[in-house]
C-alpha cells in the first residue's frame, strides 16, 4: 500500500508524525507522504517540521515522505505556494481539490494543475478541460478513501476514462481508523467501477511517483 495523502498534528489530525508512520507500518505500508494542511500564514514552519521527520525517520520496511496539501488557498495563490512549498522540501504536493462537500473556491483544479502540484486530492466534479489538462501535465487525480470525499470517486473515474488523467489512491488520513489496507483500498476502487486492471495500474502509477520522487 502507498498512501501519498495523509494529516498529522500538523494540521488536523489526531497523531504526531511517528506514530501515524508506524501504525501505517503495522499495515503494511510501503510508503506514506504526510500532507498536512497549509496556506500562506503556516507553510513555512509546517512543511519544515515534516521535512525534519521524514529526513530522521528510519526503518527498514516504509518510507516516509515530506509533502503539503495546499488547503482553501485562493486560486491565485497557488503558483506562490507550490514553489514554496517544493523550495522547503515537500516532495508531493497535493492541492485540495474542488470537493462537492465543502466551499472550495471555482477554478481551484485548474489553478493547482497549472501551478504543477502532483495530485488533486478529491476534484469532486470536474469537468473535461480540467481533466484533459490534467492528463497533458501529469497530475494525478485522487480517489478518495475519506467519506464525503468520496462521493464524487465514480465522476473521477469516468473523467480519468476519457481523458486518460492518471489516477492515485489516497486514504486522506486524519484518525488511526481512516488508513487502510491494500485490499480496503481495492473494494473502495471496485465501488467506484473501476475494473481490475485499472486498478492494478492505478497502484503502479502511485509506485512509479514515489520512484520518481527518489
Amino acid at each position: 500500500m502507498i498512501d501519498l495523502h495523509t494529516h498529522t498534528i500538523f494540521s488536523d489530525g489526531g497523531l504526531i508524525p511517528s506514530e501515524l508512520v508506524c501504525r501505517a507500518e503495522t499495515l503494511g505500508y510501503r510508503a506514506i507522504a504526510i500532507t498536512d494542511h497549509v496556506d500562506i500564514s503556516n507553510a513555512d514552519f509546517v512543511v519544515s517540521g515534516i521535512v525534519k521527520f521524514c529526513r530522521e525517520f528510519d526503518s527498514g520496511s516504509i518510507k516516509a515522505i515530506p509533502g503539503a496539501e495546499l488547503t482553501h488557498v485562493p486560486p491565485g495563490q497557488y503558483a506562490q505556494l507550490t514553489k514554496l512549498c517544493r523550495d522547503l522540501g515537500a516532495k508531493v504536493v497535493v492541492a485540495h481539490g474542488e470537493t462537492i462537500v465543502e466551499p472550495v473556491a471555482d477554478g481551484t483544479n485548474r489553478a493547482a494543475i497549472n501551478a504543477g502540484v502532483d495530485i488533486i486530492a478529491h476534484p469532486g466534479l470536474l469537468n473535461d478541460r480540467d481533466a484533459a489538462l490534467a492528463a497533458a501535465k501529469g497530475v494525478a487525480l485522487e480517489i478518495s478513501g475519506r467519506g464525503g470525499h468520496c462521493f464524487a470517486n465514480g465522476h473521477v473515474v469516468a473523467m480519468s476514462r476519457k481523458h486518460g488523467s492518471p489516477l492515485v489512491f489516497n486514504t486522506d488520513t486524519h484518525q488511526p481508523r481512516d488508513l487502510m489496507r491494500r485490499q480496503d483500498a481495492t473494494e473502495v476502487a471496485f465501488g467506484a467501477g473501476m475494473t481490475q486492471d485499472e486498478v492494478e495500474a492505478m497502484f503502479e502509477f502511485s509506485a512509479g511517483l514515489v520512484e520518481r520522487l527518489g
